[in-house]
């Protein structure tokens, strides 16, 4: 008798890490209105695999995964393997309610503050970097080059095709800047499918370089001396109508008096959101100015060292440039939840809509030139230098704090303390390599 297919029932944890339980798929039907048993405790491991000491969690309690149907990825198998099979889930009560930990719960609120307060639709795509070290010494080929490309085959068309069957919709593969780096765009997607999207391109990826014999990793640094590996989050806010409501082409940049203020939004409580983008111990060493991730905590048009940035609007071939103007945030990493993350952004974006925040001033030169005040003004070398400075950051901002709740926000933080006490007493070489292997 052939063995079962497997489905596996999963959620995201706080260290981004796809957790969960399996069933056989021709009982799938069966478990997706009462989902399966699950542990609060649960949210409260590491992504070191231990239990954070510091946890609000006991042996107590149960909840349940409830699948929704509609997030279901499938990847065939060729001869002799298993399919890859997920379907994402809701962490919830025993009768249905939904958990106030639950990351899902988190952003699907944060939309629907934003459709309540501006009448707005989330539009987004979740842009990921990562690598795909050999499995000898041979040295990577050019950055950006076909070499690059052609000579990590059959990997990059495996993997796009993988990804066109999970329905992620990818847009392109390319080689990157760093050794043995890729990059794989996707399609942007509304609201809570955008960051669905996210979690599925993540284990499409390694499972298809698993399959393959190798490891893919999207850690934020596999090495302290190199460009690391970054997620840029791309936001835009739509109407009922379906227009931008980001678009003014008579403003500058192009960017609406709605927009500049969602964005000073975000650049207000940047420091807060890294915690929540970049939460890794080794995060914040890519997040340096010379790095092109987010040296500066400021908005410039075209600018890959800006925290937020207006990508360029592409008229040629006949593209719209109301359809193109969007946000993209440059300050986030695979070890963030991409549901905390997105939800985290909706809410600063929100906050500086309420408070009518001016227009952030744009950079239009390249940050590392800057001195003194001017530095100071657009914030180059503004981020936290560490975790622990990020969320102290967190800590002292009472209105981003007061966006999880307070069970949510002690076992994050729970998770993140126990992370850096584990790290304590490492270089950061080895903590580099230890999260490779995590992410």
């Amino acid at each position: 008798m052939s063995p079962p297919d497997l489905v596996a029932l999963v959620c995201c944890d706080l260290g981004a890490i796809v957790r969960g339980r399996a069933v056989d798929a021709a009982e799938l039907e069966e478990q997706l209105a009462a989902g399966v048993g699950w542990v609060p405790a649960n949210l409260s491991i590491t992504p070191l695999g231990s239990l954070a000491q510091r946890t609000p969690f006991d042996s107590t309690g149960d909840l349940r995964l409830l699948p929704d149907a509609a997030t279901r990825a499938r990847v065939d198998a060729e001869s002799g393997e298993t399919p890859l099979d997920v379907v994402l889930c809701d962490i919830v009560h025993t009768d249905g309610r939904p958990w106030e930990c639950c990351p899902r719960h988190f952003l699907r609120d944060a939309l629907a503050e934003l459709r309540d307060e501006l009448g707005a639709r989330l539009v987004a795509s979740f842009e990921h970097e990562f690598q795909l070290p050999p499995r000898d010494d041979s040295p990577s080929a050019a950055p950006f080059s076909l070499a690059a490309l052609r000579q990590a085959e059959p990997f990059p068309s495996t993997a796009l095709g993988a990804l066109i069957q999970a329905g992620v919709q990818p847009e392109r593969i390319f080689a990157e800047f760093a050794p043995h780096q890729f990059e794989i765009p996707v399609q942007a997607a509304e609201g809570l499918a955008s960051a669905d999207r996210a979690v599925v391109l993540r284990e499409v990826v390694r499972d298809v370089a698993r399959r393959l014999g190798l490891n893919a990793t999207f850690t934020p640094l596999l090495h302290p001396d190199r460009p690391g590996n970054g997620v840029h989050i791309h936001l835009n806010l739509l109407d009922r109508a379906g227009d931008s409501l980001l678009y003014d082409p008579s403003r500058p940049a192009s960017l609406s008096e709605l927009g500049g203020s969602f964005a000073a939004g975000i650049l207000r409580h940047a420091g807060a959101l890294s915690a929540l983008t970049a939460p890794s111990p080794i995060s914040a060493t890519r997040l340096q100015p010379h790095r092109w991730s987010a040296g500066a905590v400021c908005l410039a048009p075209g600018n890959r060292e800006a925290l937020l940035r207006i990508p360029p609007l592409v008229t040629l071939g006949g593209g719209e440039a109301a359809r193109q103007l969007r946000l993209e945030y440059r300050a986030a990493d695979a070890a963030a939840n991409p549901y905390l993350a997105l939800g985290a952004l909706v809410r600063a974006g929100l906050e500086g809509v309420r408070a009518e925040l001016p227009a952030p001033p744009l950079l239009e030169s390249d940050p590392t030139q800057l001195r003194d005040a001017e530095a100071q003004r657009f914030g180059v070398g503004a981020l936290p230098a560490s975790l622990a400075e990020a969320l102290q950051a967190l800590d002292q901002d009472a209105v981003a704090r007061g966006w999880l709740s307070p069970l949510l926000h002690e076992t994050y933080v729970g998770v993140k303390q126990a992370e850096l006490a584990a790290d304590a007493d490492l270089d950061i070489g080895a903590t580099c390599r230890r999260y490779a292997a995590i992410y």
